[in-house]
């Protein structure tokens, strides 16, 4: 497939880009660092301001589906308007460039850990992710208003770390994942496994999910 990644030298972007590739689909990477990203024949990257839908249309024009992997602990720490504006502004340049494919790097905030309570809304949410996670969850709410494009949304396990590709997860939809541990934990290379599963054999259309152990 053809597939522009948004965010693609990023923490979670950079294992996607490496599972698309090794996969065999051609990806359009459009990061603000361009220079930072490896060679490869099968890649083409762009620098691209993902707030200017006109930019975003002209570079995801003939492409077969985009990712959104927008780091919202970078950028929405502190402001949560850029990662807001950006999906905003995504969705738009999609619906010019007649792109109907949207996956989206979603955060595990949002997820339930008990009926009617999500985890950022916990007690002990750690303070430095509370402002990116509302973010994510906002991006979440924006998508579920969203009939025209055919997204998905993919949360993580409360610990997204690096770790092996073991192709050997569960999914899940609103809750939050654990294992008999009582962990709740993902390695980046798997998320990008499942991503990029839903990318070749959707199963999830307009629906949030998620991976862990």
């Amino acid at each position: 497939m053809k597939v522009a990644l948004v965010g693609a030298t990023g923490y979670v972007g950079s294992r996607i880009l490496s599972e698309a590739l090794n996969r065999g689909h051609q990806v359009t990477a459009i990061a603000r660092s361009p220079e930072k990203l490896p060679q490869h024949f099968q890649l083409r990257a762009v620098k691209c301001d993902v707030s200017d839908e006109d930019a975003v249309a002209k570079v995801i024009a003939g492409h077969d589906a985009v990712i959104s992997a927008i780091n919202p602990g970078r950028i929405s720490r502190e402001n949560a308007i850029p990662q807001i504006g950006a999906i905003r502004s995504l969705i738009a340049g999609m619906k010019r460039a007649a792109v109907k494919r949207l996956l989206v790097v979603g955060g595990a905030g949002s997820l339930e850990v008990a009926s009617g309570l999500q985890l950022v809304d916990t007690p002990d949410f750690p303070p430095v992710w509370k402002a990116g996670s509302l973010a994510t969850r906002e991006v979440l709410h924006i998508l579920r208003s969203e009939q025209e494009l055919e997204w998905s949304f993919l949360s993580p396990s409360a610990v997204l770390e690096p770790g092996l590709r073991t192709g050997q997860f569960r999914l899940g939809t609103d809750q939050l994942l654990v294992d008999h541990t009582g962990q709740s934990k993902i390695s980046l290379e798997d998320y990008a496994v499942a991503m990029i599963d839903e990318l070749e054999n959707p199963k999830h259309i307009r629906q949030r999910f998620t991976v862990g152990y």
